[in-house]
C-alpha cells in the first residue's frame, strides 16, 4: 500500500500509526481550524471499525454523532461498546446504506442499548431476520424512519450532510446493493463521500457528485467496471476499503494506485480512523 510522502511514514514508524494530510482551508498555528466566529472547532473524527466484509462507521464533531451502517448481527455489540467507550449515550443520526444483513445486521442492537433521534434509509423493502429485528427495533423505541425517495440535505453538529437517494424504484433481482445511499459529508473545507454497496448502475447515478478530498470505497472493493471513470471525477486524495482479504478485488487495487490514491483496508490495518480539522485529514490506524 502506498503513501505518498516518506516523511509521513517516518513519522508513522516512531508514533506507531500512518498518517497522512490534505491541504485546503485556514487553521492557526496550533493547527486547529478557526471557524467565521473566531471560534476553534474541535474536529470531526470518522472510525471505519473492522467488522470484516461489513460496514460500521461512527462520525464524531465536538456535538454530534453520526452511524452509517452497523455490520451483521453480531457486529452490533462491538459498535455499542465503541460508542459507551467514547462516552456517547445518543446517536443524533443513523443512517443506513440498505438493507443487506452486513449493513443492518447490528442496527436492533445499537437501537436497543442507545439512544438514536433519527434514522434514514432507502426507500425499499427487504424482508430477512435483520431487517425485521431492525424494524422491530425502531417501533419498541418509537422511531419514525426516514425512507428517502428524493436527497436529503442536513445539517448536523458542525458538518454537513447530503444523502443521495437511489433514482430507480428497481435494478434488478436479488440487487438491493444499487439502492444504496450515498452521504457526501462536509466538514468546513473538507469533503468526505461515503458510498455503501453502490454498484455500476448506483455509481453511474452519482457520476457527477463532485470532488471529495476522502472516499468509503464502494461494494467492500469489489470489481465495478466504472469505477475508474468514478475516480476520476471524484477525485479523492484518500480512501479507506472496509473489506476481508477474499473480497478486495485487484482491479480495485490497480484502480486506486493508478489515481494516486492512498489507501487503507480494515482487514490489513484493523481498525481505521480519520480526522479532519477543517482544513486536512489525518488517517491512522491500529496496524
Amino acid at each position: 500500500m502506498k503513501l505518498k510522502w516518506l516523511s509521513l511514514l517516518a513519522a508513522a514508524i516512531l508514533c506507531g500509526t500512518v498518517s497522512c494530510s490534505v491541504k485546503g482551508g485556514s487553521s492557526d498555528s496550533s493547527g486547529i481550524t478557526v471557524n467565521d466566529t473566531g471560534e476553534k472547532g474541535d474536529g470531526m473524527t470518522v472510525t471505519f471499525l473492522d467488522v470484516g466484509k461489513a460496514d460500521s462507521m461512527v462520525i464524531q464533531t465536538d456535538n454530534s454523532t453520526v452511524v452509517i451502517d452497523c455490520g451483521e448481527k453480531g457486529d452490533g455489540k462491538e459498535l455499542v461498546r465503541f460508542l459507551k467507550d467514547q462516552d456517547i449515550s445518543t446517536v443524533d443520526c443513523l443512517i443506513i446504506t440498505h438493507y443487506d444483513k452486513d449493513h443492518v445486521g447490528g442496527a436492533a442492537k445499537l437501537i436497543n442499548k442507545l439512544e438514536v433521534k433519527r434514522v434514514l434509509g432507502p426507500y425499499y423493502q427487504e424482508f430477512s431476520d435483520e431487517a425485521d429485528s431492525f424494524r422491530d427495533a425502531m417501533k419498541e423505541a418509537a422511531i419514525e424512519p426516514e425512507y428517502l425517495r428524493t436527497d436529503r440535505e442536513l445539517e448536523i453538529g458542525d458538518a454537513e450532510y447530503t444523502v443521495y437517494a437511489p433514482k430507480e424504484d428497481y435494478y434488478g433481482p436479488d440487487n438491493d446493493n444499487d439502492f444504496s445511499l450515498v452521504t457526501k459529508v462536509k466538514y468546513y473545507d473538507t469533503t468526505f463521500l461515503f458510498t455503501g454497496d453502490a454498484m455500476d448502475k448506483r455509481l453511474a447515478e452519482v457520476m457527477d457528485i463532485g470532488d471529495c478530498d476522502f472516499l468509503k470505497v464502494p461494494y467492500h472493493g469489489r470489481k465495478l467496471g466504472n469505477l475508474n471513470e468514478f475516480l476520476d471525477r471524484t477525485k479523492p486524495e484518500y480512501a479507506v476499503v472496509t473489506t476481508s482479504e477474499k473480497e478486495f478485488s485487484p482491479f480495485t487495487e490497480d484502480a486506486l494506485e493508478s489515481h494516486d490514491v492512498d489507501y487503507r483496508t480494515t482487514f490489513e490495518n484493523g481498525v481505521v480512523t480519520a480526522f479532519s480539522d477543517g482544513s486536512t485529514i489525518t488517517l491512522s490506524s491500529e496496524r
